[in-house]
C-alpha cells in the first residue's frame, strides 16, 4: 500500500499531551525511515487530556516546523488508526518504545493492526537512553506538583503546561 511513485508513508500516532523531547526524537528518527512522515495527533477516550485537540494540533505543528524537517506533516484525527493509516496511503506505523511495559501493549496493538491490514507494518523505534523516563502524563504529574518539567519538553511546550497549570492551579499549592 503506497502512493504514487512507491512513496513510503509512515504515520507516527499519538495523543502529544504534551509532545516530548521523547516524541521529537522518534520524529527525527522517522522522518529518516520514510519519504512522508504524518504525525496522527489522535484522541483517546482512556486518557484525560491537558489540552483540547485543536490546542495539540497547534502545539505539534509548532514544535515540528521547528525540527525543521521537511518530510514531516501534522494531521489531526478521530479514526481507527489503520482506516486513517489506508486514507493517508500510509504503509508503515512508527511507534515508539521506552521500556518493557512498552512493548506489551504496542507488541498487542501491533498485531490488532496487522489483523484489520496486513499490508501496513508496525516499526518500533526505542527512545534514546536519555528520554527513555520521558512520558507526558509524568510531565503533566510534575507540573501539576510544581515540579520542573525543563528537561523533558522544549521551552515553548514548557510555557504551555505551566500556563495550563496556573489557570487550572497546582495542587503543589495546597
Amino acid at each position: 500500500m503506497s502512493v504514487s511513485g512507491g512513496e513510503r508513508v509512515g504515520i507516527y500516532p499519538g495523543t502529544f499531551d504534551p509532545i516530548t523531547l521523547g516524541h521529537a526524537d522518534i520524529i527525527r528518527r522517522g522522518s529518516k525511515l520514510v519519504d512522508k512522515l504524518i504525525i496522527g495527533v489522535t484522541t483517546n477516550p482512556s486518557k484525560n487530556p491537558m489540552f483540547s485537540n485543536e490546542e495539540r494540533l497547534a502545539m505539534v505543528e509548532r514544535e515540528v516546523a521547528a525540527l525543521g524537517i521537511s518530510n514531516v506533516e501534522v494531521v489531526g484525527f478521530n479514526a481507527l488508526l489503520v482506516k486513517f493509516a489506508r486514507k493517508q496511503g500510509a504503509n508503515v506505523l512508527i511507534r515508539g518504545l521506552r521500556a518493557v511495559a512498552d512493548f506489551e501493549y504496542e507488541y498487542q496493538m501491533a498485531g490488532m493492526n496487522q489483523k484489520l491490514d496486513d499490508e501496513i507494518e508496525t516499526v518500533f523505534l526505542m527512545a534514546d537512553v536519555s528520554l527513555q523516563p520521558i512520558a507526558s502524563k509524568l510531565v503533566k504529574e510534575i507540573a501539576i506538583f510544581g515540579g520542573d518539567i525543563t528537561p523533558f519538553v522544549s521551552k515553548q511546550v514548557c510555557q504551555d503546561v505551566i500556563a495550563r497549570v496556573e489557570k487550572n492551579g497546582r495542587l503543589g499549592d495546597y
